[in-house]
């Protein structure tokens, strides 16, 4: 039996981030998938048992539950000794860029994708607002990377995992990541991790059953 159960589905950037931290250090971990387009996280039974929010992922390790891909990160990150902070000031940095993924990048480009590839509504006056948000985080996250290979202490934390998390779908986001070479070359080294996984390949439910 292995001793990480994610609960998860291919489509979830956030689940990715768990599931990536999880493959990177090689745990023993298993996926479990939620069926979130059919409305599993809306279930009584799942806000009840799993998580009230209704959110996913899910993470149980023995009788410990938890959930918020920044908080599953940070208790792994202290499990498995893997992808985590030297010192205090390291730690806080972490925390900072975990924070701003969560507030300024993943609540845009996650959303901004779920419209345009996911329940496909057109282009209106909100995919063109959450755009201009996704474009602006994406500059602040070139910035940062143009003189340093991770984003906090020159190897790569929770931080990584985290931002990185909805950034290996740019066509399915829509924006066009050319302009930024320091985030396409961060992703590249990312990928080129020992045991780096793609998100389809990683979680059970890609593609998406095609509608009658």
């Amino acid at each position: 039996m292995a001793e990480y159960e994610l609960q998860c589905f291919a489509q979830s950037g956030n689940a990715y981030k768990v599931a990536l931290m999880l493959e990177l250090s090689q745990a023993s971990w298993t996926p479990v998938w939620v069926d979130f387009f059919n409305g599993a996280t809306r279930d009584p039974e799942f806000r009840s048992e799993e998580n009230e929010m209704g959110e996913i992922p899910v993470l149980r390790h023995g009788e410990t539950r938890l959930t918020q891909s920044a908080v599953i990160l940070e208790y792994l990150s202290q499990q498995l000794g893997t992808f985590g902070w030297e010192n205090e000031e390291e730690r806080r940095e972490i925390l900072r860029w975990l924070f701003w993924d969560n507030h300024k990048l993943t609540s845009y480009v996650a959303t901004l994708r779920y419209m345009r590839a996911m329940v496909k509504t057109g282009e209106t006056d909100v995919t063109r607002f959450f755009e201009g948000r996704a474009i602006a985080a994406l500059k602040v996250l070139d910035q940062r990377l143009a003189d340093t290979d991770f984003l906090v202490g020159n190897r790569p934390t929770i931080a990584d995992l985290s931002v990185c998390g909805y950034l290996f779908w740019p066509e399915e986001i829509g924006v066009d990541f050319g302009p930024y070479s320091n985030v396409n070359a961060w992703l590249e080294r990312i990928k080129a991790l020992p045991h780096w996984v793609a998100p389809y390949d990683l979680m059970p439910g890609h593609p998406l059953p095609t509608p009658a």
